[in-house]
């Protein structure tokens, strides 16, 4: 009976461990409702979510259509903010699996990254050559509608393991709070997207997105360009065939084509063929 005593108590812990818990995590909802409408709102929300689940960095980003994500919060270092926002809003955003959720948009919650990506995404040139600096284990984000057509993202990000099971089960049951509290704090999403388009500042959004259909322009049919906007977001031959309803043998020839239009000879040159585009775009 000892024995199973101190194999529950490892498993989830002692019941003064629970009690502990508990109160930390009402100490950081009431914290984060004083601070609803302050600029120390996201950082306890941050401290909510850590209470939780450990992770190492929290980032919030607002999406609206094609226009550039707005930066909400982060608590990156700052060696480390660049290529989590600075490079990141330059363009590769257009390739991130949650910027298309985002603005599918999918339904509200809490996801994995990888039960977004497509389904080569971690093989793709995208992960490789832009996702993969990061050195994230894994990232996970609660997705929030303020308002139709304009989602909030609050990810949270490992360096060292991924999210266990049990872990993403009890950050879901903290949905309602988190839900509720995002959609109040940033309730004017929109506005804010109007205001940075008013200053400039977001209005390369639609012209990056347009380089999807620049990319290759006076070299590629519009049929190949699709094809290739799907290979860099991360989608296999078999997954594009089944999107443009073409067979996959169709794809990889539209693929041989590209390459051969365009005189390179991997997905890496592709990747950086498309970069190439955007900066000239932004």
């Amino acid at each position: 009976m000892a024995r199973m005593d101190v194999y529950i108590t490892k498993c989830i812990g002692s019941r003064k461990d629970r009690e502990m818990s508990i109160e930390r995590q009402f100490e950081q909802i009431g914290r984060m409702i004083a601070a609803e409408g302050l600029p120390e709102f996201p950082r306890c929300l941050a401290d909510f979510l850590r209470s939780i689940a450990h992770h190492d960095f929290t980032v919030i980003f607002g999406y609206r259509g094609t226009a550039r994500p707005l930066d909400l919060y982060d608590d990156f270092p700052r060696s480390k903010h660049a290529i989590f926002v600075t490079d990141y809003q330059a363009g590769p955003y257009l390739l991130d699996p949650f910027y298309l959720a985002a603005t599918r948009p999918v339904a509200a919650g809490l996801y994995r990254l990888r039960d977004l990506a497509p389904d080569r995404f971690y093989q793709g040139e995208y992960f490789r050559s832009y996702y993969a600096r990061t050195g994230l284990a894994e990232e996970i984000g609660f997705f929030v509608e303020t308002e139709p057509g304009a989602m909030i993202v609050l990810s949270l990000m490992r360096s060292d393991k991924v999210f266990s099971a049990r872990e993403i089960a009890t950050l879901r049951t903290a949905w309602p709070v988190v839900e509720a509290a995002v959609r109040r704090h940033w309730n004017d999403l929109s506005a804010r997207f109007d205001t940075t388009d008013a200053r400039g500042a977001g209005t390369a959004g639609p012209q990056i997105e347009r380089s999807f259909q620049r990319f290759g322009e006076g070299l590629l049919t519009p049929r190949e360009r699709e094809v290739a906007e799907y290979t860099l977001k991360g989608y296999s031959a078999e997954a594009i065939s089944q999107i443009l309803n073409i067979s996959s043998g169709t794809v990889r020839i539209h693929r041989r084509n590209i390459y051969a239009k365009l005189g390179i000879g991997s997905q890496g040159e592709l990747f950086a063929r498309f970069i190439d585009t955007l900066v000239k775009a932004s």
